[in-house]
């Protein structure tokens, strides 16, 4: 069921199964993110595409489990967007074995298509940029990632990086970009065009983060955490309380330090359980604050 009035947070995008030692896991930043913004105290919902009956029964509790928290419309597919991460040789390597296919936007609940943020998540290709204009939020954000992504189309396999191409009109929407370091390499004209007039963020793990703040560049220091579980979403963490607490007014640096303040406890934990409330941000907040 869903509500007859706007969510104040809606993400779309593919949620993933990721193939991992422990067995399959849900990922994907739309989940990442939107779990982020339901506890942060926002009513977050999230467009996807895939296919529930391919899911597992380990799948579907976490999935049951997200929704008692969040909103879901779930288009219906062949198949789920599935990958295997790894490390060769101190680099990343991805591979897709499965895609659920392009969401088709036209099918956005319409009271959702005025959310106070509009997240645009996608992992893998499954945003056609042309289709965004429909989409009015009150604030835009995107982590671009899954549009410098390419496969074989035909056997999937690994993924490779491309350059990032978004058209002028969307880039002129877009209030706040996030991506990582590793992505800037093939997203810098697009990074750079918002950060002149908008918010830019490039995250760079223990290293914090480069803002970019109409024009003007500054670093923002990581939260010192006690220990690293595992880094997955962090990113997406860090991008959806961003876009929460811009959304809510408050200023860069302030929202920003929010951000990296939720990233660095969702790291202290495994998976979308990990994700921090509000409570258990502004305590770090403070615990950090009176340290100086």
């Amino acid at each position: 069921m869903q509500s007859a009035s706007p969510p104040d947070y809606l993400a779309i995008g593919h949620f993933a199964v990721d193939r991992t030692p422990d067995g399959p896991m849900l990922g994907g930043t739309v989940l990442y993110g939107a779990l982020t913004a339901a506890r942060l105290g926002a009513r977050a919902a999230v467009l996807t595409r895939g296919n529930l009956d391919k899911l597992d029964d380990n799948l579907r509790s976490q999935l049951d489990e997200i929704a008692g928290e969040v909103e879901i419309v779930i288009q219906a597919s062949r198949d789920n967007t599935s990958f295997t991460n790894s490390e060769r040789a101190g680099r990343r390597v991805q591979e897709l074995h499965s895609w659920a296919g392009e969401i088709d936007l036209s099918g956005v609940p319409p009271a959702w298509r005025t959310a106070d943020v509009i997240h645009l998540g996608p992992i893998a290709q499954e945003i056609d940029v042309r289709t965004t204009g429909r989409l009015s939020g009150r604030l835009l954000g995107c982590t671009p990632q899954g549009w410098m992504r390419r496969w074989d189309t035909e056997r999937f396999g690994l993924v490779r990086a491309v350059p990032l191409r978004l058209p002028t009109d969307l880039l002129s929407r877009i209030d706040v970009m996030v991506l990582s370091a590793d992505e800037y390499v093939n997203a810098r004209e697009a990074v750079e065009s918002v950060g002149r007039r908008a918010l830019a963020v490039i995250t760079r793990g223990s290293q914090g983060a480069i803002l970019m703040d109409r024009g003007s560049t500054s670093d923002m220091a990581p939260f010192a955490t006690s220990k690293v579980v595992d880094t997955t979403g962090a990113g997406d963490v860090f991008a959806a309380a961003l876009f929460v607490m811009r959304s809510r007014r408050e200023g860069v640096a302030r929202s920003a330090r929010y951000a990296a303040a939720a990233a660095g406890l969702s790291v202290q934990g495994r998976g979308l359980s990990a994700i921090p409330t509000l409570e258990q941000v502004e305590d770090l907040l403070g615990v950090q604050a009176n340290e100086y």
